[in-house]
């Protein structure tokens, strides 16, 4: 019963608290992202933290002022979703998050809006969108596999369940997991353009995770940021409370290390004297 003991202290008597933001489409009902909010309570076990979850409504972000809704994020958090609805809230969050260097983790919708806020802002691409919002896009950031095109059903159309993937050595993604190869869990019919990987390549971000044969990219981040990493995926998942996800322990330490930089940013100067 030793690890379980040890675990019931670290939950009733966390040494910090750090506060995530979670920008999302369904935050009125929080039931909607069960698991993800269970994986960002056991990061916290991991690291003795109480973890404080603030919802953003995506669309509220978009509106003039909104930005001021992420004042005080240890760490922004954007989930899955699909739909237009609240996808320019999504692409907000991960801008700011982006330009302030605030830890970010994009998870599935999370993943495609930080690729394509990327592509508009760092990479010029003003247009650049997903066709499932917009179909006759310019720069179809994201799109809709070309061996599923004209077909709108869902289920069995979809990358459903659990796919492997290859991390590329040296990336942030690679030394939370700890190993190369990875199996994630998927739900979602809509992928990154590898098209436009070497444009965004070339202008700083880093792909690094792709499925085995190449076909998808899976992970993407940013090197020169306090933490910055979007994922196709849903490592929700596989969380525990004894074994947080490797993601999800990692940008909550660099959320919480976020929180302590804050801290001491704020602190009133000691005097020699």
């Amino acid at each position: 019963m030793d690890t379980w003991e040890t675990l019931v202290n670290r939950i009733q008597h966390p040494k910090d608290e750090v506060t995530i933001h979670v920008v999302g489409k369904y935050v009125g009902y929080e039931d909607s992202y069960k698991s993800l909010n269970e994986a960002l309570y056991h990061a916290g076990f991991a690291h003795h933290l109480k973890v404080s979850i603030n919802w953003v409504e995506a669309e509220a972000l978009d509106l003039d002022g909104g930005e001021a809704l992420l004042d005080g994020a240890h760490g922004i958090l954007v989930p899955g979703g699909f739909g237009s609805r609240g996808t320019r809230g999504m692409m907000r969050a991960a801008e700011i998050a982006r330009t302030r260097q605030i830890p970010y983790f994009g998870i599935c919708y999370g993943f495609q809006w930080a690729a394509v806020e990327y592509a508009r802002h760092v990479c010029n691409l003003n247009e650049a969108d997903s066709t499932e919002c917009r179909e006759d896009t310019p720069h179809n950031i994201i799109y809709k596999l070309r061996d599923l095109l004209g077909v709108d059903e869902l289920g069995g159309t979809m990358r459903l369940g659990s796919y492997p993937c290859t991390l590329a050595h040296g990336t942030r993604t690679y030394e939370a997991y700890g190993k190369t190869d990875i199996s994630e869990r998927h739900r979602h019919r809509y992928e990154f353009n590898r098209a436009y990987e070497k444009q965004l390549a070339d202008n700083g971000m880093v792909f690094s995770g792709r499925s085995p044969d190449g076909k998808f990219v899976e992970v993407i981040e940013l090197p020169n940021h306090a933490w910055f990493v979007a994922v196709q995926f849903h490592p929700e998942f596989q969380s525990k409370p004894r074994t947080p996800h490797p993601l999800f322990r990692d940008f909550v330490q660099a959320a919480h290390e976020a929180s302590l930089a804050s801290k001491s940013k704020d602190a009133p100067a000691v005097s020699d004297s």
